[in-house]
């Protein structure tokens, strides 16, 4: 099969306006070649402005696009070298699976695009649909052929917007791992827009999380949940447990009149403690810092995890949340528990 080519990418202060609404605000991004990155973030946060400017089915205000070593700020989308999997997948209702799929590769001899063909229906797992129209086929067989049209032409950058909302959860999960799996092997550069935070944990080499017009945050997925960047990206991804504190004049840090260690955190006059709720640990056994008295207020089963919502009596009327897994749940009861914030686990939000 020919191989897909990779390149780089680099987007700098990209800025898109719709009359006084500010979609995408000084946006820059360095993608490696062979890179799966995710934009992440809430709808009408600027994730799809960003990828059609890209793309360019929108021209941004101001602001490069550059893809290898050209400059495709200006050039027209059929230009730019890419392949394009929307959300809807835009198949043509009235072409066959093969028709689909040979549909930019037109130019070519009829022998090459039969071949062409051929080797992308091995790749994504439809050999014999050829013949098949899209009506035909399942949401994900969809996909599968919407997939193989972009990658036909053997593009040396691949743009997904949202390819996986309109299947169930258990396809999705699947075609996630499959999209990911064939992604490595191709090693082309792609660029995906989810609001689905578990896909883009799945997928992504980096995340971009996006607020706002503007990145909070481009790190790992792993980056991106253990060391949230800003207030916004601990609340957006993930659960997360928010406590209120003052640093008093003697200054230490009090939750509710208790005293905090933060290991060391830097803490503003006032704000917010932040921290997961798999990091709460229930009556712990061995000698822990941060220890409040609490009262189980809900525990609620989730199969693989279990969730507690406690309150804590030095702050009456604000629940937080822990999450064990089931083997490792104490003996509980409502009576007061134990609930101990590790100082390593908390971050400061001003």
């Amino acid at each position: 099969m020919t191989s897909t080519r990779s390149v780089d990418m680099q987007i700098r202060d990209i800025h898109k306006g719709f009359g006084a609404f500010k979609a995408l605000d000084g946006v820059s991004l360095d993608i490696a070649a062979g890179e799966l990155v995710c934009l992440l973030g809430p709808s009408g946060c600027g994730k799809t402005t960003l990828l059609r400017c890209i793309a360019g089915l929108e021209r941004q205000d101001r602001g490069t696009i550059m893809i290898g070593a050209r400059d495709v700020s200006t050039l027209a989308p059929q230009a730019r070298d890419y392949g394009i999997l929307f959300q809807s997948y835009a198949l043509f209702p009235n072409l066959t699976v093969e028709q689909n799929i040979g549909y930019g590769l037109a130019g070519n001899n009829r022998e090459t695009i039969r071949r062409r063909v051929n080797e992308m229906l091995d790749l994504v797992g439809l050999c014999g649909s050829e013949r098949k129209y899209p009506g035909q086929l399942s949401g994900g067989q969809q996909q599968r052929v919407a997939l193989a049209r972009a990658l036909a032409p053997a593009p040396s950058l691949l743009l997904l917007d949202e390819p996986m909302s309109a299947l169930d959860a258990r396809v999705r999960e699947h075609l996630c791992s499959e999209l990911r799996q064939l992604q490595k092997r191709l090693g082309v550069t792609t660029l995906m827009v989810t609001h689905n935070q578990d896909e883009a944990m799945l997928m992504a080499d980096r995340i971009a999380v996006i607020n706002q017009g503007r990145v909070e945050q481009f790190a790992s997925a792993q980056q991106i949940y253990r060391a949230p960047a800003t207030a916004f990206v601990a609340d957006f991804v993930g659960q997360g447990n928010w406590l209120p504190f003052e640093r008093g004049q003697d200054g230490q840090v009090r939750v509710g009149g208790h005293r905090l260690n933060l290991h060391g955190a830097d803490a503003h006059r006032s704000g917010r403690l932040f921290c997961r709720p798999e990091a709460v640990r229930i009556n712990p056994s061995t000698p822990e810092d941060n220890l409040f008295d609490a009262q189980l207020r809900e525990l609620t089963f989730l199969g693989n995890r279990c969730r507690l919502r406690f309150e804590l009596d030095a702050l009456p009327g604000h629940t937080l949340l822990a999450e064990l897994e089931p083997h490792a749940m104490p003996q509980l009861t409502h009576a007061p528990l134990k609930v101990a914030l590790p100082s390593h686990s908390l971050q400061v939000f001003s």
